[in-house]
């Protein structure tokens, strides 16, 4: 099985520790085929960065070599119904699936993220996929994205004491880490804080790997239709289909 893991940044260096986090927790026989954008920024902490980055996330779906599922490793989920059009192949966002996982393991949960200004995308996508009822928080460290390349303790500690004082002040049972680049923490605060801590990452390619071993993929029907033939312009030529 091969799963295209899509970090819809530029950095490098959190495509390569995204996909050593999502290799750990793959089954034997599911290869990780990693990859970013051609353009666009090297994070995303804003509403302009992530419509550039959903651009970026659609280039590399289209172009992409076969797979059978698709992973967006970020939590704004961004391009993730464009990418939906132009596969028929499964496609999980990081935010999605953690909000399913963690609606399955506590009654409620808190949202632990990078930047505070980012916190009001997190909501959108908490009401857009109907879990406002089990979602009781969400704090942002301001903790910026490319810091987690390399996390120090300093920062590890900062997340820890977002997410014990989330716990308390929302009285949640789960933690749901709010960004592809704290997937390496997981196991550590879950060790730390005793609950339930769900990294989208790991979660979604959990997902990704079921829903390809029963054969379902995403629907043909209606607007999820294959995009109408046409001609693209300029830096887009190379996604047009006419």
């Amino acid at each position: 099985m091969r799963i295209l893991l899509v970090n819809p940044n530029t950095s490098a260096a959190m495509t390569a520790g995204i996909a050593a986090a999502a290799r750990a927790i793959a089954a034997p026989g599911t290869e990780i085929l990693a990859v970013q954008p051609s353009f666009g920024p090297r994070s995303i902490e804003g509403h302009f960065e992530e419509t550039i980055a959903a651009a970026g996330v659609a280039e590399q779906v289209r172009l992409a070599a076969p797979h059978d599922a698709v992973v967006i490793a970020c939590f704004g989920d961004p391009g993730l119904e464009a990418a939906r059009e132009v596969t028929s192949a499964p496609v999980l966002g990081i935010a999605e699936a953690a909000f399913h996982a963690a609606s399955m393991l506590a009654t409620g949960f808190s949202v632990v993220t990078t930047m505070t200004r980012t916190c009001v995308i997190a909501e959108r996508l908490v009401h857009r996929y109907g879990f406002e009822r089990s979602c009781r928080g969400i704090h942002g460290t301001d903790i910026p994205v490319l810091d987690l390349e390399h996390c120090g303790p300093e920062t590890v500690a900062r997340i820890e004491a977002a997410a014990r004082a989330a716990l308390e002040r929302d009285r949640s049972g789960a933690i749901v880490l709010g960004c592809a680049g704290m997937a390496a923490l997981c196991s550590t605060l879950q060790q730390r804080l005793g609950v339930p801590v769900i990294d989208g990452v790991a979660v979604a390619v959990k997902f990704a790997e079921g829903l390809a071993a029963l054969g379902l993929g995403t629907s043909r029907h209606g607007d999820y239709a294959p995009p109408l033939p046409k001609v693209y312009e300029g830096w887009a030529a190379p996604l047009g289909s006419a």
